[in-house]
């Protein structure tokens, strides 16, 4: 629709024009049940009555609304001709008054990928169910609207569904006559609205809490499934980690949870991890675990509960003026996410996960072509999708990290209970949360503004070691360096720790200190004439964000002894360092395969361990010279079955080696293991083959073509529920045949009848790594099929479709010039369609690079 993709500039304007008052929405949702009738799709009623004020009466302006059918448009009590003023995605408005009312009747779409209300039926009992899901833009699906984040407005709800639902929104409701009637909210931005409706699984429990002023707070706390998935669900835990984190919020930000009740609900077919709704926060189902997963799958989702519960105040309660400042929402609850798991949880060692997990995908998204500042440029929505990226979430929460050792933790969050106080309710802008850091902290916060929040871009830190002549540290230097891209310097608050190697073997730390590492290169005076170490490790403790570099010393240290490091956290920097030189093609593939397998066995951390196996994986899969890839892969296949072994009996170290064995099986005799592993007749001392680890097992299983089609569907038989319907479909089209691969690219780019969750399915199955040759006559039809895709199908599917098929495994200088050839070809594309191709085609160049590098070693 030609007004669907609204402007920063267009925002602006409407926002000076308008204010609005209030929302009514009246939704009936009973639509939803039985067989739909007609070619076009399943509708149903939304009703809005929209009062705003206009400061220039007779002026114009515009709603937003997508929906196939506007039965009426009122405004000011005058009868608007739909065809006339409705285009399929704005209402025009003319002629506005002082006081304006303005009411609409439409027919909406149930969505079937994840934006709008959602409509998911249950294979397993046919039961439906519904949620909303509007970020950045998506509630205009569902009620006519102003749809921008800085047209805040009270909501008032009221639904109309089926008789044996439940129904639940923002505010507390209750149900009369078959109509739920929802507390009006305090005021809001529309993209955090939202409506759950359906026969859920609802459990409830309460928080209490005596405030400093003697206030007694009480907060009904809700959580809900689908049924199928009640008796997997673990409420009590979500429950323990959500007091938690309101005990902790309340004691560090001075201002009550303003939002009334607290409901969770975890829906099938999510298309994010979770989403901050006031009062009722939607989280992806699959954080309820069908079978027997590791702590770091635990850790993950308490560190989502509070990330989403960090943004009742930074993101609702006081939310950014425009998607430019998105940072100063995810960000902030980012940090706020791993600063209160720490603090008021049992996963005390959330800042390793951070440094390993986080940190890496922020490392990544920095270095892509299309990097950008953490305040970014956001020309408009589609921008703005694009723009929930690692250097929004990862890199914004690493600034603020630093930012509390620049400023002190003390002063950091006075700032944040000012910034609450002095803006509830409202919109801000960068300019207004650095003013009151400045006034808590006395520094100058400009001038780090524009280093760490303005610029684009990631830092290398590398130790510069003198010695004098009876082998103490003459000089210990930080040599800090920048892309040519993005030459900026930043001011770093480091701590850097001298190791060395212990009688006991061990390598551990004996000298310490913190220090500010300005410009090009900076001495580091309190460390001269400590003994000369095996190892300096130049952000230890992790306070800052760049990439770690080593000294030839250091980096021989970690060859031999890097399991020997004691500390998990410096332990897990120097993987994630090791990490970074292979994916710039300074460390060979082949060599940091040879330091897993050498030292990922004796890894504690569970988190960092299962972050190991996805990068060996990859250094196999994409940094390897293409010659060495078959002897990469058995060596990982044998070093994960050895390891799997070795594992204590019943552990969660024993079930990550299981998955990754899963993952690295090729030839017949681990094959054959993973079929005898499922059909019984071989066993693993401790290792329960629950139905999500058989899963696992079938899909290597299918796609070497040992597990067929009926096999497929025995499985299907057995677990005959949406989460087995999804392992199913990936499973399908991973098998290695050429008709495969034919449908599943037909099901996925020339139709849209599959939902996002399947979508995302038989995208997953149709990329093995094992199959390069079968699926390289897609290339081409890729670079031809995707402008077209992009403009007719929705923005999330998009993504999916232009980021999950690009051909990175025909990886050679030919898919290159492919991909290069189309970006000089489309230079007229969406903008947001060439960021996608541009990110993945220099992946494939830094793959490129990478096997160049391995090959290089090898000969």
């Amino acid at each position: 629709m030609p007004g669907e993709n609204l402007s920063r500039d267009e925002a602006r304007e409407r926002a000076a024009l308008l204010s609005v008052d209030g929302y009514e929405v009246s939704l009936d949702l009973r639509s939803a049940l039985g067989e739909h009738e007609g070619d076009g799709p399943r509708t149903f009623r939304s009703v809005s009555v929209v009062r705003f004020r206009c400061n220039e009466p007779g002026a114009s302006s515009f709603a937003d609304l997508i929906a196939p059918r506007v039965t009426a448009v009122t405004l000011n009590g005058k009868d608007l001709d739909p065809g006339e003023v409705f285009d399929g995605s704005r209402i025009l408005l003319e002629d506005l008054a002082a006081e304006n009312e303005l009411v609409v009747d439409a027919q909406c779409a149930y969505s079937r990928t994840g934006e709008g209300l959602h409509r998911f039926v249950d294979p397993e009992d046919g039961e439906v169910y519904l949620y909303t899901q509007y970020e950045p833009a998506d509630s205009r699906r569902v009620f006519a609207n102003f749809e921008q984040p800085d047209l805040k407005a009270p909501f008032r709800f009221e639904v109309r569904a089926p008789e044996d639902w439940t129904v639940w929104s923002n505010g507390a409701g209750r149900t009369a006559d078959g109509v739920w009637r929802f507390a009006e909210t305090k005021p809001i931005s529309t993209y955090i609205t939202c409506v759950v409706a359906g026969p859920y699984h609802y459990v409830t429990d309460s928080y209490e809490r005596v405030l400093a002023d003697g206030t007694r707070l009480e907060i009904p706390l809700g959580a809900m499934c689908r049924k199928g998935l009640a008796p997997y669900f673990d409420a009590d835990d979500v429950f323990l980690v959500t007091k938690q984190g309101l005990d902790f919020f309340h004691d560090h930000f001075d201002y009550p949870y303003p939002f009334g009740k607290y409901d969770q609900a975890f829906v099938p077919e999510y298309n994010l991890g979770a989403m901050e709704n006031p009062g009722l926060v939607t989280f992806r189902e699959e954080y309820i675990f069908r079978g027997k997963v590791t702590q770091a799958s635990y850790e993950a989702r308490a560190n989502v509960v509070l990330h989403e519960m960090a943004h009742m105040w930074f993101g609702d309660l006081v939310t950014m003026e425009w998607w430019d400042d998105l940072w100063l929402k995810e960000s902030f609850a980012d940090f706020m996410g791993s600063f209160s798991l720490v603090g008021a949880t049992r996963f005390t060692d959330g800042w390793i996960t951070f440094a390993n997990r986080r940190k890496a995908w922020a490392y990544r998204a920095d270095q892509l072509p299309s990097t950008h500042p953490v305040t970014a440029d956001i020309r408009d929505l589609q921008d703005a999708k694009l723009n929930f990226d690692g250097i929004t979430y990862a890199k914004g929460a690493s600034a603020l990290k630093q930012l509390v050792a620049y400023v002190g933790q003390d002063a950091f969050l006075e700032g944040a209970r000012r910034y609450f106080k002095r803006h509830a309710y409202g919109n801000t802008r960068l300019g207004d949360l650095l003013s009151v850091l400045e006034e808590t902290s006395g520094r100058d916060m400009a001038a780090w503004a524009r280093s760490w929040l303005q610029t684009a871009g990631v830092n290398a830190l590398t130790p510069q070691v003198l010695l004098d002549g009876e082998g103490r540290m003459a000089e210990l230097a930080v040599v800090q360096e920048a892309p040519e891209s993005h030459p900026e310097l930043r001011p770093h608050r480091v701590a850097v720790g001298l190791y060395r190697r212990t009688a006991g073997g061990t390598l551990e730390r004996y000298a310490h200190t913190e220090t500010d590492v300005q410009g090009a290169r900076t001495v580091v005076a309190d460390l001269a004439g400590t003994e000369a170490p095996d190892l300096v490790l130049v952000n230890d403790d992790d306070l800052t964000y760049c990439k770690v570099r080593f000294d030839e010393t250091s980096l021989a240290t970690l060859r031999a002894h890097l399991g020997d490091i004691t500390d998990p956290l410096a332990r897990a920097l120097c993987w994630s360092a090791l990490w970074n030189l292979t994916r710039d093609a300074l460390l060979p593939a082949r060599d940091f395969v040879a330091l897993v397998l050498r030292f990922a066995g004796r890894e504690s951390d569970i988190g960092v361990l299962q972050m190991l196996h996805a990068w060996a994986d990859s250094a196999v899969v994409r940094y390897a010279a293409p010659a060495w890839r078959e002897t990469g892969g058995r060596l990982l296949a044998e070093g994960a079955l050895r390891e799997l072994r070795q594992a204590a009996p019943g552990s969660e170290h024993q079930l990550a080696w299981a998955r990754f064995f899963a993952t690295t099986a090729s030839d017949r005799a681990d094959l054959g293991l993973l079929r005898a592993l499922l059909d019984g007749t071989e066993k693993i001392d401790g290792l329960e083959v629950d139905q999500e680890l058989r899963w696992a097992f079938l899909e290597p299983l299918a796609a070497h073509g040992v597990a067929d089609e009926q096999a497929l569907a025995a499985e299907l038989a057995r677990d005959d529920t949406a989460s087995g319907k999804r392992h199913q479909v990936r499973c399908l089209a991973a098998r290695p045949s050429a008709a495969v691969k034919a449908q599943a690219w037909a099901q996925v780019v020339e139709s849209d009848a599959l939902s996002n969750a399947l979508t995302e399915a038989t995208i997953a199955g149709f990329t093995q790594p094992s199959q390069r040759e079968l699926i390289a006559p897609y290339a081409e039809k890729y670079f031809a099929a995707i402008e077209r895709v992009w403009a007719q199908r929705s923005i999330q599917i998009g993504m999916d479709v232009v980021d999950g098929l690009f051909p990175a495994l025909q990886d050679s200088p030919g898919t290159l010039a492919s991909a290069d050839a189309w970006l000089t070809s489309h230079e007229q594309a969406a903008p947001a369609l060439r960021r996608l191709v541009l990110e993945a085609r220099d992946d494939l160049s830094r793959a490129l690079r990478g096997q160049a590098c391995d090959t290089e070693a090898g000969t």
